[in-house]
């Protein structure tokens, strides 16, 4: 046994404080790096280990704003792959000292303004060059498939915790990789094929919803253009989420249903509350913790 059995399981609880339709929220803290990209991480690496694109010994590389590389750290560590990250100071300190802490080698780039259009391809170009260098295994997570299937066991759960009646009507997540909202949306609609999938961004760099890219600080998503695996009939809908909405609601959500998290929770709370609102009384809506907010602790978040 080691630290990556616990991975998965999560609780599913039912918020109090909703309007309309029920709201549940699974609750991913509760895996070991205290985020969902924990299954993910094991995913990426166990399929690379079975196909032999991944060696004994092997270094991995990756381009991550935090999560994926702190769940990557924690994945490497156990399994005895030495990782570098390439990351930036525009996400929290507190995931780049946990990468640091499970023994990865951290490079920063600097991007003072925020998460800008810019960012994410600075970073893949260098986490290329540095796969290219060593011949390290590029993990490179926008484009990996394995993913998908990681969080395809999140949506089973959910089925298994939440029989009905009513059934799950809805189900919406922040998006970044895409990775989590493909594979619940896909788990789910094997036994819901009504279900209505809802992706979340910010309203600053509202590209899905057929905005502009720009800055924003929702750390977790909003990348400036279409995730590459995600295509347009793959969604029933975008809800776009204010910045400070999202911050708002972060705050809001730990005092007042006891959910610590992050800004990108923040932005899936938002948009539950209003699909909750939409749908009324006798559904049920569901959304994700993305991960706790001892990782945002530094910042602005809890000022």
């Amino acid at each position: 046994m080691s630290g990556i059995d616990a991975i998965g399981g999560t609780p599913v609880v039912r918020l109090s404080s909703a309007d309309g339709a029920e709201v549940w929220v699974k609750l991913e803290a509760a895996n070991p790096t205290g985020s969902y990209k924990d299954r993910m991480a094991l995913a990426m690496i166990e399929a690379a280990e079975r196909d032999g694109r991944l060696q004994p010994g092997q270094p991995v590389v990756e381009y991550t704003g935090g999560s994926t590389g702190s769940s990557l750290a924690f994945v490497c560590a156990v399994k005895g792959y030495p990782l570098r990250i390439v990351s930036s100071d525009a996400f929290a300190i507190e995931k780049i000292r946990t990468m640091r802490a499970f023994g990865a080698q951290v490079e920063l780039i600097p991007s003072p303004d925020g998460i800008t259009p810019e960012l994410i391809p600075a970073m893949m170009r260098r986490a290329g060059e540095i796969a290219a260098q060593t011949g390290a295994f590029w993990t490179d997570q926008f484009n990996n498939t394995d993913m998908i299937e990681g969080y395809r066991r999140l949506g089973e759960e959910l089925l298994e915790q939440l029989p009905g009646p009513p059934a799950i009507a809805a189900f919406c997540s922040y998006v970044g990789t895409a990775g989590c909202f493909l594979g619940v949306s896909r788990a789910l609609r094997t036994r819901l094929p009504a279900l209505q999938r809802v992706a979340v961004e910010p309203a600053e760099s509202a590209v899905l919803s057929g905005g502009s890219p720009g800055t924003h600080r929702i750390e977790g998503g909003g990348i400036g253009s279409w995730p590459p695996q995600l295509h347009p009939e793959d969604l029933d809908e975008v809800v776009a989420v204010p910045q400070d909405d999202a911050f708002a609601r972060a705050r809001g959500a730990a005092r007042a249903d006891g959910i610590f998290s992050g800004p990108s929770t923040g932005a899936n709370l938002v948009a539950a509350a209003g699909i909750a609102r939409r749908l009324g009384a006798g559904h049920r809506v569901v959304t994700l913790q993305v991960d706790s907010g001892l990782k945002y602790l530094a910042g602005s978040l809890y000022d």
